[in-house]
């Protein structure tokens, strides 16, 4: 079971409030949240409710301070549970929007998806298995996105993002 603890000040200080789940809106429980403790599990977490915003990813730690840690702007609004997936991983990735253009199936981690598929582009994917992180550099840098499965037709609809580098959120993250 995953769980987290959310503090309204650094360091763990104020308020908190224990999370087991998804949660859209933090500001019925907190007026502000600048610390997080991951006991268990993964989690994603969001600057803005409803799960918008730029995306964060934390997996079991103490963040006393991740405003800093992370260089983010402003706190966090909203938190998403990334489940345990045992078994594996099969994502689809397609060069052009509402799957058109060349498509590769991919089991596991790539660290560059230009150089090992010679794809410019990456605009939509289709993920059959597992949860996935995308990020928009190479090497796993730069601002990422969280991937469940099912069908993602338009990164264009996610920010525009454009995504240079794949990972599965496998045992090693938890």
């Amino acid at each position: 079971m995953c769980r987290a603890i959310f503090y309204e000040d650094r360091n763990f200080q104020g308020r908190s409030y224990e999370c087991t789940s998804d949660c859209a809106d933090m500001s019925p429980y907190l007026s502000r949240c600048h610390s997080c403790r991951v006991e268990s599990g993964c989690f994603m977490m969001y600057d803005r409710p409803n799960y918008m915003g730029n995306q964060y990813f934390f997996r079991r730690g103490d963040y006393a301070d991740y405003m800093s840690m992370f260089g983010m702007s402003d706190c966090i609004r909203s938190c998403r549970m990334i489940p345990m997936h045992r078994g594996s991983f099969r994502m689809r990735i397609y060069e052009r929007e509402n799957f058109m253009g060349q498509m590769y199936e991919m089991m596991d981690d790539c660290d560059n998806i230009m150089d090992r598929y010679h794809m410019s582009h990456c605009q939509s994917c289709h993920v059959m298995d597992g949860h996935w992180l995308m990020y928009e550099q190479p090497h796993y840098r730069g601002r990422m996105s969280y991937f469940r499965p099912g069908e993602y037709r338009n990164f264009r609809d996610m920010g525009g993002m454009r995504f240079m580098s794949t990972r599965r959120i496998n045992d090693s993250f938890y």
